[in-house]
């Protein structure tokens, strides 16, 4: 809000008592597979959500898949003859490729080492149309071999002290048998022993981690060497499951496993979308939708077993997150998705180094391509590069400082330590919800019942000590402003959209409300916003020029959003 403030600050009449904020929510986005990442539109929204969002790292699935091209044990002839090579053979060319476009757009990769080269998996064909070997290798040191030469190369060709920078995760998931793993607890144990030692030998100061598990649970059925479905009964037909117990799944034993063997952990990573799946005694399965909070109190619970363990000083990432762990979950393309997601990353700020949001783009295979520009993906932006409304929580969270002044019931207000500017971000999760959080939605039309919910929140707060004449851009994001799935809804829902409707969402996804502010002579500025139900609304420095933050928007007028149209079709 102001380069400098002309006397102490005072938030509501109360001096702030600044505390750090960390920004967990852009330290890492997540992506499919390494592939995806060679097309255009993928490096397009991923330059966009460094440029915009703030992005440091990149994590994604499939490094080593066949499609990868790195791990060659014959010449690939095509129609000639295909011959054997007489050792393995390892290029990089399509790594490369991804990672100088990473490097390129100014950020990291967040390594996941996985999955397995068909020529040394166990098994094959596990999971996904693009048939992902997720099995333990053949030969464990023809596994070491790969990894030690794809981090030499690395080294070689980025440089040691960039490469020490990026942290290398072992595997993802492993607990999911067997679809993301075959193999039993011990050999992912065994697997995570040879890869910490490898990577260490090649340099110590170079970061490893896992288990990369999924999710918590409150029950038994991961305590064994594979999942045991049985143990899930009592979950699944449970009347409140936010009285039962949840807890991380292979956390507890990966640190006794490393702490008996000697095992570098210097990163601690899980996956806490906040669901469940769960089967009755007939197999039947129960989609589980936990309370608002339980990313926060899964963080919680994550933070003191890290603190009473024997790697009290091991980071903790979260290398998946969302409201829900379906790639055709409707709430994604939504408005209440984005207060959902602000409201969360707020409150678990303080308790993790990252919170990777899974995923950035809609550029996302896992199941085939999404059927229509709003079928539920993950990404902050579709696969035609529109802006989805947590594309912009996701912009407004970025524009927030480094120094908390104020955690309030409604959001927060910062200061940056560099250029002393402070800005805000508020959000209307409604009173109406309770503790319940999003549950998912087959479709758009399923979601729009939310709409109803309120009531709207009124945001007043004073800040005084800031320098005269200040201006300052108000955007609000809400039903009438940056909805797009709605408004491609309104059109009818069509399935594949022409250039002109492009043109127009594109627009209505950026049109959010906009207003300027602009501090008092006394130095003081009154913030009064009335937020419908799921708005969220930035107060940030009004760029040089007097440029937006976004395109788009409403004239220059008193920061207060409309009321959100009924949702009638």
């Amino acid at each position: 809000m102001t380069e400098q403030a002309t006397s102490a600050l005072l938030i509501d009449g109360q001096a702030p008592a600044e505390v750090p904020l960390h920004h967990v929510w852009n330290e890492c986005v997540g992506a499919g597979r390494a592939n995806e990442a060679l097309r255009a539109d993928w490096q397009a929204h991923f330059r966009e959500a460094v440029q915009v969002l703030g992005a440091r790292h990149v994590r994604f699935h499939g490094l080593f898949h066949d499609d990868m091209f790195v791990y060659r044990t014959d010449n690939g002839g095509g129609f000639g003859p295909n011959q054997p090579l007489p050792e393995p053979v390892y290029t990089f060319a399509y790594v490369d490729k991804v990672f100088d476009a990473i490097l390129d757009a100014g950020a990291r990769p967040f390594v996941e080492l996985g999955f397995m080269p068909r020529q040394l998996a166990t098994q094959t064909e596990t999971l996904f149309w693009w048939k992902a070997h997720c099995s333990p290798p053949k030969e464990m040191d023809r596994w070491v071999a790969l990894v030690d030469a794809t981090v030499r190369h690395w080294i070689e060709r980025y440089g040691i002290d960039e490469v020490r920078q990026w942290p290398f995760e072992v595997w993802n998931e492993p607990n999911l048998v067997p679809n993301f793993w075959t193999g039993t607890r011990a050999q992912y144990f065994e697997l995570y022993e040879a890869t910490a030692r490898a990577i260490k030998a090649i340099d110590p100061r170079l970061r490893v981690g896992g288990p990369s598990t999924s999710v918590f649970v409150p029950d038994a059925r991961y305590s064994g060497e594979t999942h045991d479905p049985s143990l899930e009964v009592e979950t699944a037909v449970a009347t409140d499951p936010d009285a039962l117990d949840w807890q991380p799944v292979w956390i507890h034993e990966l640190i006794e496993y490393c702490a008996q063997r000697g095992l570098p952990i210097d990163f601690l990573s899980t996956h806490l979308y906040p669901t469940d799946y769960a089967a009755d005694s007939l197999g039947n399965v129960s989609a589980i939708t936990r309370q608002k909070d339980a990313t926060y109190v899964d963080l919680q619970v994550l933070r003191t077993i890290i603190e009473n363990s024997p790697y009290p000083d091991a980071e903790l990432h979260i290398t998946e997150w969302s409201t829900s762990p379906s790639s055709r979950d409707a709430i994604h393309d939504t408005l209440f998705a984005a207060a959902y997601i602000v409201r969360a990353f707020l409150k678990g700020a303080p308790l993790a180094d990252s919170i990777s949001y899974w995923t950035f783009t809609d550029v996302f295979e896992e199941g085939g391509s999404g059927i229509g520009p709003f079928h539920g993906g993950f990404g902050f932006v579709n696969e035609n590069g529109l802006h989805k409304p947590t594309f912009h929580a996701m912009a407004m969270l970025h524009r927030l400082g480094d120094r908390l002044l104020a955690e309030l019931p409604d959001g927060a207000i910062t200061r940056s330590s560099a250029t002393g500017d402070v800005s805000a971000i508020f959000y209307n999760y409604p009173a109406e919800m309770g503790t319940t959080g999003l549950a998912s939605r087959n479709g758009y039309a399923e979601t729009r019942a939310l709409a109803e919910m309120g009531p709207e929140r009124r945001v007043r707060h004073r800040v005084e000590g800031l320098r005269p004449g200040t201006e300052l851009t108000v955007e609000i994001l809400d039903w009438e402003h940056g909805n797009v799935a709605e408004a491609w809804y309104q059109m009818g829902a069509p399935l594949n959209i022409t250039r002109e409707q492009t043109a127009e969402l594109r627009h209505v996804a950026d049109g959010l409300h906009r207003s300027t502010l602009t501090v008092g002579d006394d130095g003081v500025l009154d913030i009064d916003l009335t937020l419908p139900a799921w708005a969220v609304a930035s107060v940030a420095p009004t760029l040089p020029g007097g440029q937006r933050p976004d395109r788009g928007g409403d004239e220059p007028g008193r920061a207060r959003a409309r009321r959100r149209h009924s949702p009638q079709r």
